[in-house]
Order: structure tokens, then C-alpha cells, then sequence
């Protein structure tokens, strides 16, 4: 975060809420670049995030690969809907066993212009079943797509990334309509889309 600094980007995480460590956390987010991962890194980093990710990042990346392939993170195959879904089932397991937090993007894909895309529910749904207890928690990225706007080079210059925690959910139990708020909570925060 910090080396983006120099092209004049800056963060803003603002979470008016009191988010408990004690129980697992669904985190539910848009995903709009490569740089949204530090940022929920680094200020969600005391709830312990684990990432649901596309294999083909597990390896080749410096440091990115390794922490994925051993901090306790998925890497899900997206042309093999069944294992992508018992994986993202076995985090799951994982954050209600040891009240860690799981990182879910269900666009399934990045926004490349900032617009959310519909989510694709099967795993977010697979994740509410399996950590029951979990408290969910949306949160809206702005701006992160600005720095990769013309690719990996040259980077754009002076993006403000900020990311909102909005109001955390309960797990209900009904689920296609709770992930119908949740879509509605993130989507809201997103400010291209006003």
C-alpha cells in the first residue's frame, strides 16, 4: 500500500462499527483490482482474513502465492464448479471452528470500470451454511480499478481507494434472502454506480 503512495494514491477505511474478534466474520466485498486485497489486509488484520481465490494465484506471485497456498486461504478451480464449492465449504468449516474471518468477492470476476457486477451466490451461500455463526460483514470498494485502468503499466495516478463497512448482517437463515440485502449493502456504498 504504502509503494502506491508515491503515484499519489490514498486509502480510507471507515468502519463506524464495533466488530467483535470473539466469533467468525463472513466479509463480503465488490472487487475492483488486484488492490483491494492489502487494504482489507492490513485494517481487517486482528480478525485474521482468509481469502477465497482462483487457483492460478496460488503460485508464480512473490509472497502473494505463498501466503495464499499456506495462511489458510482457498484456491478454488472456477471451471470446476463442485470442487470450488467444497473448498470454499471447508473455509467455512474453518472460520466457525476458530472465529477467523473468510473474504469473499461474489462477482466472481473483477469490475474493471468500477461498476458492481451481479453476484454469483453458490459459494457466499455455501460459506453462510457452514459458519452459521458468522457474523457478515459488506463492505463497498471505491476506486481501486482507477489504478490499473490502462493495465499493470503505466499505473494511474492519484486514486483515492476507500472502503466502507456498512451495517453487519445476522446470519437469518433464509438464505437467497439475506444475500439479496447483502448484494443491496455493498452495491450502495459503491460510488461509480450513483
Amino acid at each position: 500500500m504504502r509503494s502506491t503512495n508515491i503515484l499519489g494514491t490514498t486509502y480510507r477505511f471507515t468502519n463506524n462499527f464495533d466488530l467483535p474478534t470473539d466469533r467468525p466474520l463472513i466479509i463480503v466485498t465488490n472487487h475492483q483490482s488486484m488492490y483491494d486485497i492489502p487494504p482489507l489486509i492490513w485494517y481487517m488484520r486482528k480478525h485474521h482474513p482468509k481469502f477465497v481465490s482462483k487457483k492460478e494465484l496460488g503460485k508464480g506471485i512473490p509472497s502473494v502465492s505463498f501466503n495464499l497456498v499456506h495462511g489458510g486461504s482457498v484456491l478454488i478451480d472456477r471451471n470446476d464448479g463442485k470442487s470450488a464449492i467444497m473448498e470454499i465449504g471447508k473455509l467455512g468449516t474453518y472460520i466457525e471452528e476458530h472465529k477467523r474471518s473468510a473474504v469473499i468477492f461474489p462477482e466472481g470476476t473483477r469490475s474493471r470500470d468500477g461498476h458492481p457486477k451481479p453476484f454469483k451466490p453458490m459459494g457466499l451461500k455455501m460459506l453462510l451454511k457452514k459458519a452459521p455463526s458468522a457474523l457478515i460483514v459488506p463492505i463497498s470498494i471505491n476506486n481501486s480499478w482507477k489504478l490499473v485502468r490502462f493495465g499493470q503499466f503505466p499505473m494511474g495516478l492519484g486514486a483515492k481507494v476507500r472502503l466502507e463497512v456498512q451495517q453487519p448482517l445476522e446470519n437469518t437463515g433464509n438464505l437467497d434472502e439475506l444475500i439479496t440485502q447483502i448484494e443491496a449493502s455493498v452495491v450502495s456504498g459503491i460510488n461509480s454506480f450513483k
